[in-house]
């Protein structure tokens, strides 16, 4: 069983300050799990986990991570900007795009981030818009299938990032010749892996790559950023990842290919976006409605707009009816938002409680690809975030949308009025 890290008395206690719905972050809980992180990789003394900002893209949330000794993985210019806002500048920031605007490029290079090229087309055009820079990085990707013990688990040959091999054997060479003085490998394999074997077999084939690169270029890796791909347990019956274990197997690999190699200084990054917040958010609403017709239908303020991923993925997200945790799971219901689509459910054929209109909803595991995936479709309004700090308090992040917040970018002849008022 999932349990909440937020009381229903706290819960009315928010939301007779803020309506719902609203997606609520616990402070003590991302504080921990931060520092968790940073422990089980201290073996390496260059370890820096660089938060990807498109899973939680909140300056409140960013500053808390830089507090940790996080850095910031920006891939636009208003993530890069976001984070300048909050203090991140220099190598605090990995720059990883694709399909990139000069203005990007030019920003990362202006704010002097690490920049993670794409695109073997990209040296040719970074340099053109912005220079080169004196350290880079490449993101490779083998094709194929990516798999462990015979199982797949994923299909890097159909993603559009990264260099081939030959690419980066190339890519290295033109970018050493440019006058380049240290690289960076970076690669992206799999989504949202609860087991612990993910992250050592792919510092294996990072690590093995880098190793091949110095013999092939002289090309010496200084850093190799595994990206994200640690997953969390959105089902209550799954087992989370156990970082320290998934840590020590990349130490090992690390010991059997690197060091022997002559590279046991290099640096190890990550860009846990999903693990390090997911869990800390949930999504917070109200019954609205009730419908009883060929199935049971519960009724949300929320709408897919606040949250995408059961609607677009088929997610699953655990769900609690606030004040009845221990009462027995009895009907079958769908849970919904209000907009005009038909997958905008939050659960399909799921067994909650007994559930009564006013009654407050908690959506799990929240914190991560949350908000920040929402949408105006319907003219819904995005909602306010808030944090519940670590003494107990809470504070409002991001306020809600307003009408007038929508229609702020229309031309509209003669402006907008609220009939009626």
């Amino acid at each position: 069983m999932k349990k909440t890290f937020v009381t229903k008395e706290k819960l009315e206690e928010i939301i007779q300050q803020y309506p719902t719905p609203f997606h609520l972050y616990d402070e003590k809980g991302i504080r921990e799990n931060a520092r968790k992180l940073k422990e089980a990789f201290s073996w390496n003394p260059g370890f820096k986990e660089y938060f990807a900002v498109k899973a939680t893209p909140n300056p409140e949330i960013l500053r808390i991570l830089r507090e940790e000794g996080f850095g910031a993985d920006c891939s636009s210019l208003t993530e890069l900007m976001m984070a300048g806002a909050v203090g991140f500048c220099g190598e605090e920031i990995m720059f990883s795009s694709n399909v990139t605007p000069a203005e990007d490029f030019r920003m990362a290079r202006k704010m002097g981030a690490v920049i993670n090229l794409d695109d073997i087309t990209h040296i040719d055009f970074l340099e053109e818009v912005a220079g080169l820079p004196d350290i880079i990085s490449c993101r490779f990707n083998p094709g194929g299938n990516f798999a462990i013990n015979n199982a797949i688990m994923d299909t890097p040959g159909e993603a559009k990032y990264g260099f081939t091999r030959q690419q980066l054997t190339e890519g290295f060479r033109i970018l050493k010749g440019k006058g380049v003085k240290g690289f960076g490998l970076h690669a992206f394999l799999a989504s949202n892996t609860t087991g612990n074997e993910y992250y050592p077999a792919l510092a294996a084939i990072l690590f093995r790559t880098a190793v091949e690169l110095k013999e092939e270029t002289g090309a010496q890796v200084s850093f190799i950023n595994l990206s994200g791909g640690i997953g969390i347990p959105y089902r209550p019956d799954q087992q989370p990842a156990d970082i320290e274990a998934i840590a020590e197997g990349v130490r090992k690999a690390y010991e059997e290919i690197l060091v022997p190699a002559g590279l046991g200084d290099v640096a190890i990054y990550t860009e846990l976006g999903r693990y390090v917040l997911g869990p800390y958010g949930c999504l917070v609403s109200t019954v609205l409605h009730e419908k009883n017709t060929h199935k049971r239908y519960v009724g949300l303020d929320a709408c897919a707009a606040n949250l995408m991923r059961p609607a677009m993925y088929g997610s699953y997200h655990h769900i609690t009816v606030a004040g009845k945790e221990e009462a027995e799971d009895s009907e079958l219901v769908d849970v919904t938002g209000g907009l005009c689509e038909n997958n905008d459910k939050f659960a399909v054929d799921r067994m909650l409680p007994p559930i009564e209109i006013g009654n407050r909803i908690i959506i799990h595991d929240t914190g991560a690809h949350g908000y920040a995936m929402g949408y105006n479709y319907n003219g819904k309004l995005r909602s306010a975030e808030i944090l519940l700090q670590s003494d107990g308090g809470f504070r409002l992040i991001r306020r809600a949308e307003t009408p007038e917040d929508y229609f702020a970018t229309l031309y509209i002849p003669g402006g907008m009025e609220r009939k009626g008022e």
